[in-house]
C-alpha cells in the first residue's frame, strides 16, 4: 500500500498579502494625519484673521467717529486681541475729491501680513 500525504488547504494570509494590507493602511493613516494637520492650520489661520479683522475694524471705526478729516500719512500702533499681539498700520491717502480720504488699515502678526481693510472717510 502506498500512502500519499495530502496537505490540508492553507488557512490565513501570505506574507505578501499582509505587507500589501499594511502598506494600504499606512498610506490611509498618512493621508488622514495630513488632512488633520491641514484642518488645524486652517483653524488657527481663521482665528488669526478674525482677531486681525477686529483690530482693523476698531481702528477704522475710531477714524470715522473722530468727526474730523484724518491727516495724510502713516501711523503704526499695537493692537492686542485675545492675548494675540498685532501691529496695525493706518495709511491715509488723498483721493481725487478733496472732501474724501482713503484710509487703509493693514494688520501684521509675527508671521507676516494678515489682513488689509480700506475705507473712505468724508468731511462731517
Amino acid at each position: 500500500m502506498k500512502f500519499t500525504f495530502r496537505r490540508p488547504p492553507a488557512h490565513g494570509f501570505t506574507l505578501i498579502e499582509v505587507l500589501v494590507a499594511l502598506g494600504i493602511v499606512a498610506i490611509a493613516l498618512l493621508a488622514g494625519s495630513q488632512a488633520t494637520g491641514a484642518l488645524v492650520r486652517n483653524g488657527a489661520r481663521q482665528s488669526e484673521v478674525m482677531l486681525a479683522h477686529l483690530c482693523a475694524e476698531n481702528a477704522l471705526v475710531a477714524v470715522r467717529l473722530s468727526r474730523q478729516m484724518p491727516a495724510i500719512g502713516e501711523s503704526v500702533q499695537g493692537c492686542e486681541q485675545a492675548s494675540e499681539r498685532f501691529d496695525l498700520t493706518l495709511v491715509v491717502r488723498p483721493t481725487p475729491n478733496p472732501s474724501f480720504r482713503r484710509v487703509d488699515a493693514q494688520v501684521r502678526s509675527r508671521s507676516g501680513p494678515v489682513l488689509r481693510l480700506s475705507t473712505i472717510v468724508g468731511r462731517s
